[in-house]
């Protein structure tokens, strides 16, 4: 009987021993990735383990901002706590940047095509020196001016620059506003010709004879009207005219000399005591 009881533990004891050696060799189940060691750290030796759930801690923490971001909200902040309207800022900064190039700068641009004395508003050509016989007449630094602000000449006309500018001025500050912008052309009576003062003999050399002068008859409207310095001679005309003195230094017209009753005479002569003005 003692020899079966040994026998027993001892079938007992293998019984133990091979359950204990199957548990061993059962299948582990997979790693918890709460605890999983990040790549880096198993491939470096030295680098301390990561507590459990720092990783998953890690991998759930946002990413930094952008550096710009962080200013642009930084400025914000500060401008609200000074009180100021982030709103009026940015329309305040969109209003100071560049603006794009538009079709006016183009057509700017394309407005020097023909421009002469320097001036866009004035279109023509320069032309050769002109030499006279007569003494007194001539002129050296010439241009042909066929239009002046838009507004075109019925002829081109020939003079210097001084005169071609002064002409430009009077029809844009003068001429326009007193008739609305609505002048599309001038009538021109008369600019450079070799000739003596209202044409008498033994007279001194005209204006004109040095292209210093030139005569307007007349202008046209938008609608077709002429207005003419003979017929026309009314309020308004008169006050373009007057206004003219100052742009230029001689004014006449009518009833200034009774040689220009049907026209508006202007010239850039030089004179120590001032305008002409009648």
């Amino acid at each position: 009987m003692r020899r079966g009881a040994v026998l027993g533990a001892v079938v007992l004891l293998l019984a133990t021993a091979a359950l204990a050696e199957d548990m061993t060799r059962s299948p582990l189940p997979p790693p918890n990735p709460l605890y999983a060691l990040p790549v880096a750290a198993a491939a470096a030796p030295e680098a301390a383990v990561a507590a459990p759930g720092e990783g998953l801690a890690a991998s759930l923490r946002p990413r930094a901002r952008p550096k710009a971001l962080v200013e642009k909200v930084a400025t914000a902040r500060k401008g609200k706590d000074q009180g100021l309207d982030l709103a009026s800022l940015a329309e305040d900064a969109a209003d100071t940047a560049p603006a794009p190039k538009s079709k006016k700068k183009k057509k700017e641009t394309a407005s020097k095509k023909g421009a002469v004395c320097g001036v866009n508003a004035i279109k023509g050509e320069k032309i050769a020196p002109i030499k006279a016989k007569v003494k007194g007449c001539g002129l050296q630094d010439g241009v042909r001016v066929t239009s002046v602000s838009g507004v075109r000449l019925s002829q081109a006309i020939t003079v210097d620059c001084a005169t071609a500018t002064a002409l430009d001025t009077w029809v844009r500050d003068v001429l326009q506003p007193t008739y609305g912008g609505d002048v599309v052309e001038l009538r021109i009576a008369a600019h450079y010709i070799c000739r003596s003062r209202n044409n008498k003999k033994g007279a001194k050399i005209s204006e004109h004879g040095k292209g210093k002068a030139v005569d307007v008859a007349g202008f046209v409207l938008s609608s077709g009207r002429l207005l003419t310095v003979a017929a026309n001679y009314n309020k308004t005309l008169r006050r373009a005219h007057k206004a003219a003195c100052g742009i230029f230094n001689t004014t006449l017209g009518p009833g200034s000399d009774g040689y220009h009753e049907d026209h508006l005479h202007f010239d850039t002569a030089s004179y120590r005591s001032g305008a002409y003005c009648r």
